[in-house]
């Protein structure tokens, strides 16, 4: 009998300082679903034409050569006028339990509409998909990672 590999490929945990504290891990909706649903981990509000980052409680495992898309749920565009302040949110493999903040997603969101949008910890704020991506052949990374959010060149 062919023996299962149960070491963990891709997937999400919880950060440490939201232990206990009711997070739920993202799953896809249905079976053809591409993006796992990424909730707020706490109350709040984004004013009319302003931004606000979201904390999701949340941390993302992967292989080395994948990565996290981060977007906007296409319902909250279209209802209530929002956007990733980036446009595109990236997660890569080694912001995983990075020493800054452990790994903690957080959602950059802007409302572009004429109204705040409030949010309660447990609406789905954002959709992951996980995705594999290439390198060229004079690829040569130079640095560890060492920091959180905005991290990558410091």
């Amino acid at each position: 009998m062919e023996q299962i590999n149960k070491l963990k490929q891709r997937g999400f945990e919880v950060v440490s300082a939201f232990e206990g504290s009711g997070i739920n891990i993202p799953h896809r909706k249905t079976s053809r679903a591409a993006g796992y649903d990424i909730e707020a981990a706490e109350n709040g509000m984004i004013p009319a034409g302003k931004k606000a980052i979201i904390p999701t409680g949340l941390k993302a495992y992967m292989g080395a050569d994948e990565w996290l898309e981060i977007h906007v749920r296409s319902g909250h565009a279209a209802k209530y006028d929002l956007a990733l302040q980036n446009a595109d949110g990236v997660i890569d493999a080694d912001y995983y339990n990075n020493p800054a903040n452990e790994g903690h997603i957080m959602i950059l969101l802007r409302n572009e509409g004429e109204q705040p949008f409030e949010f309660k910890k447990g609406d789905c704020i954002a959709q992951g998909i996980f995705s594999k991506y290439l390198t060229a052949d004079d690829d040569n990374p130079g640095g560890v990672r060492n920091g959180g959010l905005g991290s990558t060149d410091k």
